[in-house]
This record gives C-alpha cells, sequence and structure tokens, in this order.
C-alpha cells in the first residue's frame, strides 16, 4: 500500500496512488457531502448578496455589517469543504477512521453570531426610525 506522502520528497501522493479504491458507496457518500457543504457555501453567498442588495436599512453600513459576514463564511466553506473531501477520501482509501470534524461547530457558531448581529442591526435600525 503507497504510502499518503512520499519518502523521497515529503509532497502528498496523488488521491488515486493512495491505498486500494475503497466501496464506490463510500466515495460517492463522501462527495454527496462534499456537495452538500458546497450547497450550503453557495446559499451563505448568495444570502449575503441578497442582504447587501434587497435589506433597506436607514443606515446603509448595516447591509454590510449583515451581508459581508455570510460571504466570508460561505467562502470560507467552500475553500473547507474540498480538503475535507480529500482528507476522508485519503482516510478510506486508506481503510483509517475518518477523523473529527470541527467545522460544523465552527459553522453553527458563525450563523449564530451573524444571526445576532442581524438582531442588533435591526434593533439600531427601528430606533432610529
Amino acid at each position: 500500500m503507497p504510502p499518503a506522502r512520499s519518502e523521497q520528497t515529503g509532497d502528498r501522493v496523488a488521491l488515486e496512488q493512495v491505498g486500494q479504491p475503497p466501496d464506490p458507496r463510500l466515495t460517492f457518500a463522501n462527495e454527496r457531502t462534499f456537495l452538500a457543504w458546497n450547497r450550503t457555501a453557495l446559499a451563505l453567498i448568495g444570502a449575503g448578496f441578497a442582504v447587501i442588495e434587497f435589506v433597506d436599512f436607514r443606515i446603509d453600513a448595516l447591509r454590510y455589517v449583515i451581508g459581508l459576514p455570510l460571504i466570508v463564511i460561505g467562502g470560507l466553506l467552500a475553500y473547507w469543504s474540498f480538503g475535507t473531501w480529500e482528507r476522508n477520501e485519503r482516510c478510506l482509501r486508506l481503510s483509517e477512521p475518518l477523523p473529527y470534524a470541527r467545522t460544523p461547530r465552527l459553522l453553527a457558531w458563525a450563523i449564530a453570531a451573524t444571526a445576532v448581529v442581524a438582531v442588533a442591526a435591526v434593533v439600531i435600525d427601528v430606533a432610529l426610525g
């Protein structure tokens, strides 16, 4: 079974050269999870743009305070999802246990924090009106 890293250079070995091909059902499940994370990322990015373009606050900056974090969270999630997919696929090919994922907790906290900021923005907007 080839190692995950080249012994000569320390570089990562191409994924298809690592271990043995896993059960296709596991590979497809890993891919579906990757696609679900990317749908979530696209939804966050779209929501961020929608807030910036369509929400009407008396203070324009409040739209950006809500919308930009959603766009950033979506971008980070999309970036993270590929690394997670690849790490999981390597583990499947090497018959190793899948690593613990911290991202769901981080994503939940980021969305909750954005919701708190959105509520504060609405309260500020109502107080000014």
